[in-house]
């Protein structure tokens, strides 16, 4: 999943890359969607379930947030952030791959000109 850069930007194998890596975008987006929702329901059945020990909202609320299975939750949304960023991180650096490539073909045509 790694986008290598080298000297002389690579239009064509950079449009590759992002069009190969699309789905992993798509795919690490909607993992996060989905954990932040899931994120809100483990919370609602966590205090649900400690609600006979628990007679506040207050109290049920730290007690969900303080179990293992909300805890184990938030460790998979960190590495569903992780993912997501870091792809889209790349995907970045490959569309800036073909900026530099433009940029750098559009000063070759105006130093043509000029001479």
């Amino acid at each position: 999943m790694s986008y290598e850069t080298n000297d002389a930007p690579d239009p064509i194998r950079a449009l590759n890359w992002i069009r190969d890596n699309a789905e992993k975008l798509a795919n690490a987006k909607a993992e996060r969607a989905y954990i932040e929702q899931f994120i809100k329901s483990k919370k609602a059945m966590l205090m649900q379930q400690v609600s006979e020990n628990s007679p506040t909202l207050a109290a049920q609320e730290r007690e969900a947030l303080a179990h293992p299975e909300y805890l184990e939750l938030l460790k998979a949304h960190k590495e569903a952030v992780f993912i997501e960023e870091k792809v889209k991180a790349l995907m970045t650096a490959a569309q800036n791959q073909i900026e530099i490539w433009r940029t750098l073909e559009s000063t070759k045509r105006a130093e043509l000109k000029a001479f």
